[in-house]
């Protein structure tokens, strides 16, 4: 549950993404950072639930004087797979290098109220920047993501049986094993994006996906 409201910020642009892992709700976002972890939490099967300004933490500063801070981001993980159930909850801030460069010193007594607060509870605080943000991953998550809604048709069984046929193949090699056809192929491509989103066939996604990436069946 959020406990404050995101305000509006003239250095970063605020906004809502629509969340499935949120039953449908707008989670706000303070940043275009932010916004891109977001849309790798909802992405990430490892992820059960996440909620953004989670907690208000109480620390004092370098004066003495009492403050409240609120992290942004708490990341709940699943328990019944792997590698999730041996991953600790995530309570996560979201800054830009920059800002960490310039106002570092003084966050850090925020920061480490933070790691005590998670400690506590058997979580795990983390900073995130741009390096953790915007890999290779977060641009996967933002080309899969237009195809989850995809409708399979009559050649999605077709594309799953040759998949598990080949187990371990390509998307060239997959889409010329189904058809040499040109404009079949056309139409199996979203097709494949479609089983990739939904891990129905498996892809190595932290790394730059292209025609030549490996793919492997995941069903059998």
């Amino acid at each position: 549950m959020t406990v404050r409201k995101i305000p509006k910020n003239y250095r970063s642009v605020t906004g809502f993404i629509p969340s499935r892992k949120k039953l449908g709700k707008l989670v706000p976002f303070e940043s275009t950072l932010e916004r891109d972890l977001l849309e790798i939490l909802e992405f990430d099967l490892n992820v059960d639930m996440y909620d953004v300004q989670p907690v208000r933490i109480t620390y004092y500063d370098s004066y003495g004087k009492k403050r409240h801070y609120v992290p942004d981001v708490l990341v709940s993980y699943r328990r019944d797979i792997v590698p999730a159930k041996n991953m600790k909850h995530m309570l996560c801030e979201v800054k830009y290098l920059e800002d960490l460069k310039n106002n570092g010193k003084e966050w850090r007594h925020k920061f480490k109220a933070a790691s005590r607060f998670a400690k506590q509870k058997g979580w795990v605080f983390r900073i995130l920047t741009e390096r953790n943000i915007r890999t290779p991953f977060l641009d996967n998550v933002m080309f899969f993501k237009r195809y989850k809604d995809h409708k399979m048709g009559r050649l999605g069984p077709l594309v799953l049986e040759q998949m598990r046929e080949m187990r371990m193949c390509t998307p060239e090699g997959l889409l010329l094993s189904v058809s040499a056809d040109q404009n079949v192929k056309v139409r199996i491509m979203p097709i494949l994006w479609h089983l990739i989103a939904v891990r129905r066939i498996g892809a190595e996604l932290n790394e730059p996906f292209n025609m030549k990436s490996i793919i492997w069946a995941l069903e059998t």
